[in-house]
């Protein structure tokens, strides 16, 4: 007798209900791809902000800079020639002699002079110094500003010692009786100003302070306290004699 060939409903239903669930399942609950993240590139802005930074203050340092050396050098001169109205006189160096001495030129700016060379260590002198004295600091190299005491003002006084006051290789004095307010001297230099304020002063100043090929003894110090601690007075000097003549050595070429 053959077999039945019906199907088992039981494991039809079974077996369908099974793929079928097995379908869902998958559907469902199975594995996904993971969604793909977009990584958004970030500028790295506040490197950009301190790069910028450097570089504007760089700048500004580097602005600030050239702005000072322009001033600094603002005005100056390389020659004494390019001074207006600075004259210039030959002298070689000055023999030492301590008794009074007639110069050809108020202030003098070179010749024979005392054994004691005034301190040039950038003073300011409220007396007229003994004249012999100073112009040995000339012989050193020294820058002489002197002043009538009659014709400037205590501000004058002020903007002077201003170019002097701690500037080794100048000094400041008043002199009595001096035909311009203000007059500047260096060994064998000179330049007679009306203001305190004309530039002129400045430019000589910073010139011819330790000119070493302009003055006899290169390398001779400034430095001298005890004439410092009591100089010497042009006023206490007995008159020089009358008609001394002008040393052989001394002969004057104004600067175009």
């Amino acid at each position: 007798m053959a077999n039945d060939r019906t199907p088992d409903k039981r494991r039809a239903t079974g077996g369908g209900s099974s793929r079928s669930g097995a379908g869902a399942g998958r559907g469902k609950g199975g594995r996904t791809r993971p969604p793909t993240q977009v990584v958004t590139q970030q500028r790295p802005w506040g490197l950009i902000a301190a790069a910028l930074a450097v570089v504007v203050f760089a700048a500004a340092v580097i602005g600030y800079a050239v702005v000072q050396v322009q001033r600094s050098n603002a005005g100056k001169v390389g020659s004494i020639d390019e001074i207006a109205g600075a004259q210039t006189f030959d002298y070689e160096g000055g023999n030492h002699d301590d008794n009074p001495i007639e110069y050809p030129e108020s202030p003098p700016v070179g010749g024979s002079h005392a054994n004691m060379w005034a301190d040039c260590t950038g003073t300011v002198y409220d007396v007229d110094i003994r004249h012999e004295n100073a112009v040995h600091s000339l012989e050193h190299g020294a820058v002489w500003i002197t002043y009538n005491p009659d014709e400037v003002t205590d501000a004058d006084v002020e903007t002077l010692a201003g170019l002097v006051d701690g500037e080794s290789g100048r000094m400041l004095s008043p002199y009595e009786g001096q035909d311009s307010p203000i007059s500047v001297q260096s060994w064998g230099e000179q330049l007679k100003v009306d203001s305190a304020d004309d530039e002129r002063i400045k430019q000589f100043a910073d010139l011819m302070t330790y000119k070493s090929d302009d003055f006899p003894e290169p390398g001779a110090t400034c430095e001298r306290p005890d004439f410092l601690a009591d100089p010497p007075l042009e006023s206490d000097d007995p008159a020089a004699p009358a008609q001394t003549p002008a040393p052989a050595d001394a002969s004057e070429t104004t600067a175009p």
